[in-house]
Formats: C-alpha cells, sequence, structure tokens
C-alpha cells in the first residue's frame, strides 16, 4: 500500500494482510524490499516489528 494511501486512512479503518501473527514479511520502498520482519498482533494493535534489513543488493534488480 503506498504511503499516500496509508496517510489517509482513517481511525478503524481495516487493511487486510496476506500475513498472520508471527509470519514473516518482507518491508519494501519503491517496491523493492528493503528490510524483513514479523507480524505482532497486541489486542486490537497490529504492528510489524523490523528483524533485519536488507542490503542493496537483496533489493537490487
Amino acid at each position: 500500500m503506498p504511503i499516500h494511501q496509508v496517510m489517509r486512512l482513517s481511525r478503524g479503518a481495516i487493511i487486510e494482510l496476506d500475513a498472520t501473527e508471527a509470519d514473516e514479511v518482507k518491508i519494501l520502498a519503491n517496491a523493492l524490499p528493503v528490510a524483513s520482519g514479523v507480524v505482532l498482533v497486541d489486542r486490537n494493535r497490529i504492528a510489524v516489528e523490523v528483524k533485519q534489513m536488507l542490503s542493496k543488493a537483496v533489493g537490487s534488480r
């Protein structure tokens, strides 16, 4: 989801994820992977914990 769409979300907005709690996810910037992490769920809050920053070589095309 582009950041401009994230910034327009209102409180209570629902974002569907293709991952569940404790799944490993890739974090993208400009469609390139920049980090990996895991999905965390704490009551009604969802977050992504960054576990590893990826080198430029991994994300380059």
